[in-house]
């Protein structure tokens, strides 16, 4: 076997236990979530110099994947193959762990609007479901949604 399989196979580990965390993460426990920011450092120096509101979207993403890609995007990114919010950040996750960023929301108010809404309910104790509501109700106006 290759040197590279025991690192792989940690890797995936480690991968399938923080899914399996976050996967607990529903209801009334997701309001910790609200409040679970991945450090400024981890994100590339572009989103350092954004506003706040906009790093905090961005940290919000990185750390919670699991939540973001269960809430739309209505600024029409859909057509761009976003499927959820989260993709408006996170273009994707090499095998080790490594977030590659998209830079779509650093020049959208409405994909960092909506992060921050979520951001806000969920620290309030909404539920996912509540937020998914709360956001097709107040952003449907602008466009589609992403989520297909």
């Amino acid at each position: 076997m290759p040197k590279t399989f025991p690192k792989i196979l940690i890797s995936l580990i480690v991968l399938l236990m923080v899914s399996g965390l976050a996967a607990g993460c529903s209801g009334k426990e997701a309001a910790s979530a609200g409040s679970n920011l991945a450090p400024a450092d981890a994100l590339p120096d572009d989103v350092r110099r954004a506003p706040v509101s906009v790093q905090q979207a961005y940290r919000f993403a990185l750390a919670n994947p699991d939540v973001l890609q269960q809430i739309p995007c209505y600024c029409g990114c859909g057509a761009m193959g976003h499927t959820s919010n989260y993709d408006c950040y996170i273009s994707g996750v090499a095998p080790d762990g490594k977030a590659a960023f998209d830079t779509h929301a650093l020049g959208c108010s409405i994909c960092v609007d909506i992060t921050q809404d979520t951001m806000r309910l969920i620290k309030q104790g909404k539920s996912l479901q509540e937020v998914r509501l709360y956001v097709d109700q107040t952003y449907s106006q602008y466009g589609p949604s992403n989520i297909p």
